[in-house]
């Protein structure tokens, strides 16, 4: 257990805690969750903290007729009806890999995804791809919601949403709560598979 973890604020320990846990009893270790907190503070065991960027960048207009359709509600009422997309940079022995991701809010999982070295339309257009293939036919995608990113908003990515009969939903600028959801899973795939 030693090698899994190390130094976030006291608020956190618990959860921290949890998860060390959960991955225990996981793995078929009996033990409780208080013997593991304890075990950890006698170790200086805590999690690994995330790390912060400040970037500016000016943000690119909205394509027109493009709303924030979804509105911070990331619930979807069945599977294929609310998608969220978005891009995130991966450090790998190859060097900086760009990891685009497409996910269902119903089910909480990644349908779609591809990697590429350059941060383009044909990387989103791929991973939205992968995530149509397995698309059922008698439904249909209702929303797909992104940030203002420039490959969202390329005027060919926009034509392929229209000829698959996607709703494009994009975020507000400057707001990363508009697509928490997409973001909460690149923060743990980060600090959890990453960093680590």
């Amino acid at each position: 257990m030693s090698g899994l973890l190390h130094c976030t604020p006291r608020g956190t320990r618990r959860w921290v805690a949890s998860r060390v846990w959960l991955e225990l009893r996981y793995n078929g270790e009996a033990c409780g969750r208080h013997r593991v907190a304890r075990l950890m503070c006698r170790l200086r065991l805590y999690s690994i903290p995330q790390h912060k960027k400040l970037r500016r960048q000016q943000p690119t207009p909205r394509p027109t007729g493009v709303q924030n359709h979804l509105e911070r509600d990331f619930a979807a009422a069945s599977a294929h009806t609310r998608w969220v997309t978005d891009i995130t940079c991966i450090r790998t022995q190859d060097g900086w890999l760009y990891l685009c991701m497409v996910m269902d809010l119903h089910a909480v999982s990644v349908i779609g995804w591809s990697m590429s070295r350059c941060q383009d339309r044909h990387l989103v257009i791929q991973a939205v791809l992968m995530a149509l293939r397995q698309h059922p036919e008698q439904t249909r995608v209702i929303l797909l919601h992104s940030d203002r990113g420039c490959p969202f908003t390329s005027d060919e990515y926009q034509q392929f949403l229209a000829d698959h009969n996607l709703i494009c939903s994009m975020s507000a600028v400057g707001s990363c709560a508009d697509n928490a959801a997409e973001e909460g899973f690149f923060g743990l795939l980060q600090r959890e598979r990453v960093y680590r």
